[in-house]
């Protein structure tokens, strides 16, 4: 699968596990990665071709081409631009098959339920509210 740079992780900074995680992971990107705040004001769904809800599901990236990883492909993206040798590797790791299939099915969970974790701006949180 081939990507090109720059890649754009959209996240939700109103998630505490969120942006937590984005946070490192932006101490050790360099200009190739991009970070997106889905729950910045000022974000536009629309002019990437998707909606909140979209975005809010899973994680997103998107390669300079349009190209969208989401989920654990999003996070193995990103493992794979980052500088240190452990983080490809560990992407090649979750890439085999019974270890993709648990992580997948390790990520839909997290995804579905952290709404439930403490949040950092629960107020402009979509998903937190019923449906």
């Amino acid at each position: 699968m081939s990507v090109t740079y720059p890649l754009a992780i959209f996240y939700d900074g109103a998630c505490g596990l969120c942006s937590t995680e984005i946070t490192y992971y932006r101490s050790l990107t360099d200009k190739r990665v991009q970070f997106v705040d889905i729950a910045a004001p000022d974000f536009d769904a629309e002019s990437f071709g998707k909606t909140v809800a979209d975005f809010q599901k899973k994680l997103h990236a998107r390669d300079a081409e349009g190209q969208y990883f989401t989920g654990v492909e999003a996070f193995r993206q990103l493992w794979d631009t980052l500088p240190s040798p452990f983080y490809p590797l560990l992407s090649t790791f979750v890439g085999l098959p019974g270890i993709h299939l648990a992580a997948r099915a390790g990520y839909a969970i997290t995804a579905k339920f952290r709404r439930f974790l403490p949040s950092r701006r629960a107020a402009s949180c979509p998903i937190t509210k019923k449906r």
